[in-house]
């Protein structure tokens, strides 16, 4: 037999505190276990399995004693790929409203990780960027209550049919908005339970228009 591994076998056995706890621990035959303390027999495989579970051990170092004994956990790579990703802050929509919104790092909750291909792609500047999350049903079924939405901060020129992030004194709304004769804007839930309203451009804040949206099923 392999004069290293009974070596190996008479460290787990140390490990366990002797022999006969390895014998327990293993329900390995104290006499059959002997003979691989001494080297006058040789395991199976399954048998070196159950002796280095037995202790923790590696059975890859207890066969072949290469690596060690008990293998360092490899550490977590959380290092985000900046060459791919970049971080988009995500803010609380409620503590956002009123002046000062998105740009502040007390209402910052998180950051979101978008690919730069996708940024690039469809045309966003990342400095332009914010993630919000909404509240209520008044935009379902296009934005659902715990959704979060992308807004684009640098695009505030309204353009009909699409989606915007709009302020009204202290609150925000998520709304899609259609130019009407006369710079009057038409503020439109997509839910029809919600009556639309009308607004002029001069009193109508625009925060930025929403690009994306993410939420649960």
């Amino acid at each position: 037999m392999n004069e290293g591994l009974a070596a190996r076998i008479r460290q787990c056995a140390e490990i366990a505190g002797s022999g006969d706890e390895l014998s327990r621990l293993t329900a390995i035959p104290r006499r059959t276990l002997e003979y691989y303390l001494t080297g006058e027999r040789e395991p199976k495989v399954s048998r070196c399995v159950e002796i280095a579970k037995a202790v923790g051990a590696d059975v890859g170092w207890l066969v072949s004693g290469e690596g060690e004994i008990r293998p360092k956990p490899a550490e977590a790579n959380t290092a985000l790929d900046e060459d791919r990703f970049a971080l988009v802050p995500l803010y609380d929509v409620t503590v956002s409203a009123g002046h000062g919104l998105l740009n502040g790092e007390e209402n910052k909750l998180a950051d979101l990780a978008f690919t730069r291909y996708w940024i690039k792609k469809v045309g966003l500047c990342l400095s332009q960027l914010a993630a919000i999350r909404v509240k209520g049903d008044s935009m379902e079924p296009t934005i659902r209550g715990g959704d979060t939405i992308l807004v684009d901060m640098a695009h505030t020129q309204i353009q009909d049919g699409q989606v915007f992030v709009i302020r009204d004194g202290e609150t925000l709304l998520v709304k899609r908005l259609q130019r009407k004769l006369g710079g009057v804007i038409r503020v439109i839930s997509d839910n029809r339970l919600y009556p639309e309203f009308e607004a002029t451009a001069d009193s109508l804040h625009v925060v930025g228009r929403a690009v994306w949206k993410g939420g649960l099923i």
